[in-house]
């Protein structure tokens, strides 16, 4: 990586195996029903339809990218999907930098910028984040596939 970006990390909506699992599970659902129909009945080529329908926005899911991470000047950027705000995290303000598990719960769904019980959230998946506190007791939750990597470059940025 370069001087300039100590760490820049993408993240992409359909590149989780869990959400994955589920849509290649319907479309095959979709299309066994489709091929133990019988000839006579008009309805059943709407299940290939269906079918073929959740396997092309499965594919365009794995390229939208959700929300991408970098940590560059001595603040966090993170910067969203389309209409979403980039937010930025002043590393001046951080008291408490640590690794940590995202949630206690097996599932998750992406957020970008949920505030929640004095928590802002930012997750696509994995099960591990980088848990931020500032000054006023705020507490930021990154969710990270290379969670040490984004730790190493926050810690170096703090101490610049």
């Amino acid at each position: 990586m370069s001087d300039n970006h100590p760490f820049l990390e993408k993240q992409y909506l359909g590149r989780e195996w869990i959400p994955i699992t589920i849509r290649l599970v319907l479309a095959i659902f979709c299309f066994a029903i489709y091929l133990f129909t019988d000839e006579r009945e008009r309805n059943s080529d709407l299940l290939l339809v269906v079918g073929f329908g959740i396997l092309i926005i499965s594919a365009i899911m794995g390229f939208l990218l959700h929300f991408q991470t970098q940590v560059i000047n001595k603040s966090i950027l993170l910067d969203g999907l389309w209409t979403t705000r980039l937010v930025k995290i002043d590393l001046n303000s951080i008291v408490k930098v640590e690794k940590g598990k995202y949630s206690r719960y097996y599932f998750n769904n992406p957020v970008y910028n949920l505030h929640k019980k004095g928590t802002i959230r930012f997750y696509t998946s994995g099960n591990d984040a980088i848990h931020l506190t500032d000054r006023d007791g705020l507490v930021y939750i990154i969710g990270s596939h290379r969670p040490n990597e984004l730790l190493r470059a926050i810690q170096e940025e703090m101490k610049k």
